[in-house]
């Protein structure tokens, strides 16, 4: 496959054809749908634990749980973790997002170029 200079990947493939493209698009869109799928996972996760340290720290403020320092830094631990995995994994959706709407195109393109 030849690579444009701007990077986008031109149609002409040179030693396979278009449907040997479109086969390797859609092999490549549901490479992509997976890592969009653990990208929902981490971020519920992280979500997860943002709401609990969240909820644990209330609970110790108000007096609902005994202070205890090893629960007290868990529950730091999971608020700052589970923010820094949602803000990482967010940009990680993003990019994959992209990756799949450009695929997308390319494969429709190529799907049009036939039909013509």
């Amino acid at each position: 496959m030849n690579i444009v200079a701007n990077g986008a990947q031109s149609f002409e493939t040179g030693d396979g054809d278009a449907a040997d493209e479109i086969a390797r698009l859609e092999a490549q869109l549901d490479e992509l749908a997976d890592a969009m799928a653990r990208c929902r996972k981490i971020g519920l996760i992280s979500q997860i634990a943002i709401v609990a340290g969240s909820a644990w720290l209330l609970a110790v403020a108000i007096g609902v749980l005994g202070f205890d320092p090893i629960g007290l830094m868990a529950a730091i631990s999971a608020v700052i973790g589970g923010t820094v995995m949602y803000g990482s994994n967010t940009t990680t959706s993003r990019q994959v997002d992209a990756a799949i709407k450009n695929a997308e195109a390319m494969r429709e393109a190529l799907i049009g170029s036939r039909e013509s």
